[in-house]
C-alpha cells in the first residue's frame, strides 16, 4: 500500500522550531493551573511532559492543542499564533492529539473511526458529496486507503467493520493513534498512551512512537510510566505546581534535586 504521509521532507517542516510556547499562564479563578510555561519543540524530537498529579501537564495540552484559551503568554506552532484558534483549524494546520480519557465514537466502526481523522484534510464539495460524482468517489477511496494503512502501521490486525467498543483497551489506543496520525500531523500530542496498557503493550507503544518519529513526526508525551519516560525521551520537561521547574535529558533529569524533591518531597533535615 502507498505510504500517504507527505510530512517528511516537506520545508514546511524543515524550521528549527515547530512549535514556540511563551510565558504561558492559565487560570481556573483563584487556581493557577500553568504558570509562566515555556516550551520549544523542534522537528523529530520525542518529549516527555512529567510531573506530580495536578502539576498543569493536561492543561498545557488542553491550551496547545486549543480546548483551552489562556489567560496570556503566546503559543506559536509553524510560525503562526495559535492562541484564538479552535482545535479543528489547529488540527488541519499540523498538530493531532490523543487523550487520557480514549474519544472514540463507540457507534462506529473501527475503520470508520479512523476515517474520520482524514476529514481534517480532505476537500470535497458539498455537490460531489450529494451527487456521488467520480471526485466523490476517489476522495472516499483514498480516505479508505489512508485510513487501513494507519491501522496497518499502529500495529493493529483484526476486523476493521467491528465496533471499536467490541476491542480490548489497549487495542482501542492503538484505533486512537491511527485516527491522529491520518490527520498527517508535524507534531503530535499523546496524553498518558501507556495508561492500562500491560508490560508487552508498553514496549509494542515504545517501538510504535519510535516509528512515529522516524517519519518525521516530533512527539510530545504526558506520562506517569517513568521507565517509559527514562526509556523513550530525548528530553524531558518537569511541571510542578504549573511551573517549569526542570528541562532536560533523561540523565540530567533522573539527578535534578529539585525534581526529586517534586516527587518525593523535601526530608524532615532539608527543610
Amino acid at each position: 500500500m502507498t505510504h500517504p504521509y507527505l510530512a517528511v521532507g516537506d520545508t514546511t517542516v524543515a524550521q528549527d522550531t515547530l512549535l514556540l510556547v511563551s510565558d504561558l499562564v492559565l487560570r481556573f479563578g483563584g487556581v493557577t493551573a500553568v504558570d509562566g510555561l515555556n516550551m520549544r519543540v523542534h522537528p523529530d524530537e520525542i518529549i516527555s511532559v512529567i510531573g506530580p498529579n495536578g502539576a498543569g501537564k493536561t492543561s498545557a495540552f488542553n491550551c496547545i492543542s486549543g480546548f483551552y484559551r489562556p489567560n496570556s503568554g503566546d503559543i506559536r506552532f509553524l510560525g503562526q499564533s495559535i492562541i484564538r484558534r479552535s482545535p479543528s483549524r489547529i488540527t488541519q494546520m499540523g498538530m493531532a492529539r490523543t487523550f487520557q480519557n480514549l474519544r472514540l465514537f463507540k457507534e462506529m466502526s473501527i475503520l470508520d473511526n479512523v476515517k474520520t481523522g482524514a476529514h481534517s484534510r480532505m476537500r470535497q464539495h458539498w455537490f460531489d458529496a450529494f451527487l456521488h460524482t467520480p471526485a466523490f468517489g476517489k476522495s472516499e477511496r483514498k480516505c479508505e486507503e489512508d485510513s487501513r494503512f494507519w491501522l496497518d502501521f499502529v500495529g493493529f490486525r483484526g476486523d476493521v467493520d467491528l465496533y471499536v467498543t467490541q476491542l480490548p483497551y489497549g487495542e482501542q489506543r492503538r484505533v486512537e493513534i491511527a485516527r491522529a496520525l491520518n490527520t498527517q500531523p508535524k507534531v503530535l500530542l499523546l496524553d498518558e498512551p501507556a495508561a492500562g496498557l500491560n508490560h508487552s503493550e508498553k514496549r509494542q507503544l515504545i517501538d510504535l512512537i519510535r516509528r512515529i518519529r522516524d517519519l518525521g513526526i516530533s512527539i510530545i508525551l504526558i506520562e506517569h510510566d517513568m521507565g517509559l519516560v527514562m526509556d523513550i525521551s530525548e528530553r524531558i520537561i518537569v511541571l510542578n505546581y504549573g511551573k517549569e521547574i526542570a528541562d532536560g535529558t533523561p540523565e540530567q533529569i533522573r539527578n535534578d534535586p529539585l525534581v526529586i524533591e517534586a516527587y518525593l518531597g523535601a526530608s524532615e533535615e532539608d527543610k
